[in-house]
């Protein structure tokens, strides 16, 4: 690809990144490369490869705009699009400001329920404690996992478990009734937003707010879907502590886990894990074991993934055992517990 005559304009999204990761240095573009799904990362390096030079003042012009994204998304963040503008414009002046907005304004959009994330929990909690379950259920779903873990802990012990419920049922919703539910809870706060048609629920944004919920509340949700759908619960344990969390373990967790597990499971285990999850069992082995379980997975060579899953399932099982048991603590969320 020629790139002496390029200017901005003619350049789509992907070669823009792939300038943009050039311009940063290997260092930088590594680390930055880690964040993209693997896809992703196949079509950037594909640019990266078609580039062979880049003119300095494209490269400047594109480090230039993908910095006003960054500033005019950290604007929109703490006050919404019209006070990024304002931002902008005291800045950049209102020409450039306007131009700035225009151009990223399809990146830009604001979510359903984007005005709550800045509401109390207390608050919200005021807000919805009427509505129906489903209609919490769909407000939690688009609220991060921090924000709706203390709302959900906050609700009835009956209400809890059948919004938990709801939350992993739900799939796709309408943009009628996200207005409808947006248009109520606009009267209540005062507040003003865009809808667009998303994706969201599911057991594992359940999986995500129990795992920051208190641990009597997300005990007693789990003990009552146990009883009113066995299936559901077994899923959201699958889910809820996967075996590459052993690194938020501390040590003295750690070493419980591994004076349990099965050393064949565990040096089957490792086989598709992390460097980091990696060097925290073998910090907690003496060097004489961790050797001897590092020869042992060079030696089995080339496994069945699902042959690791299930290695992996058994070293998880262990920990919840040991969590019940109150033999092991795991800190979930913000919650720090000592015994």
């Amino acid at each position: 690809m020629a790139q002496r005559d390029l200017m901005v304009a003619d350049l789509n999204g992907k070669q823009k990144v792939a300038i943009l990761i050039i311009s940063l240095g290997q260092q930088v573009a590594t680390k930055l490369l880690k964040l993209l799904a693997e896809e992703e990362i196949e079509e950037i390096t594909l640019e990266i490869a078609n580039f062979k030079k880049v003119d300095p003042a494209l490269q400047e012009e594109i480090l230039r705009e993908f910095y006003n994204f960054a500033v005019a998304q950290e604007y929109i963040m703490q006050g919404g699009v019209e006070y990024a503008r304002s931002v902008l414009e005291n800045a950049l002046g209102e020409s450039r400001a306007d131009e700035i907005i225009g151009r990223l304004s399809s990146f830009l959009r604001v979510t359903p329920f984007d005005f709550l994330k800045h509401t109390d929990a207390k608050q919200l909690l005021s807000f919805i404690q009427g509505e129906h379950p489903q209609t919490i259920a769909l407000i939690l779903c688009y609220l991060s996992p921090e924000d709706a873990a203390p709302v959900l802990g906050g609700l009835p012990p009956e209400v809890q478990v059948d919004v938990a419920r709801r939350i992993a049922s739900m799939d796709r919703t309408s943009p009628e009734v996200i207005r409808e539910v947006e248009r109520v809870l606009e009267q209540k706060v005062s507040a003003v937003m865009t809808t667009e048609i998303a994706q969201s629920g599911g057991v594992k944004n359940l999986v995500e707010v129990l795992n920051r919920v208190d641990r009597g509340t997300e005990k007693a949700i789990m003990e009552n879907l146990e009883d009113s759908d066995p299936e559901l619960a077994d899923e959201v344990k699958r889910l809820m502590f996967v075996f590459e969390d052993i690194k938020i373990l501390d040590d003295r967790a750690v070493q419980t886990v591994l004076g349990q597990a099965d050393k064949k499971d565990l040096a089957l285990a490792l086989k598709s894990v992390t460097d980091e999850v990696k060097e925290k069992i073998f910090r907690n082995m003496s060097k004489r074991a961790a050797g001897s379980m590092q020869e042992d997975m060079d030696f089995m060579g080339p496994v069945r993934l699902k042959d690791v899953e299930d290695a992996q399932q058994r070293v998880v099982n262990i920990i919840r055992r040991l969590e019940d048991s109150g033999e092991i603590i795991i800190e979930r969320g913000g919650e720090t517990a000592f015994v």
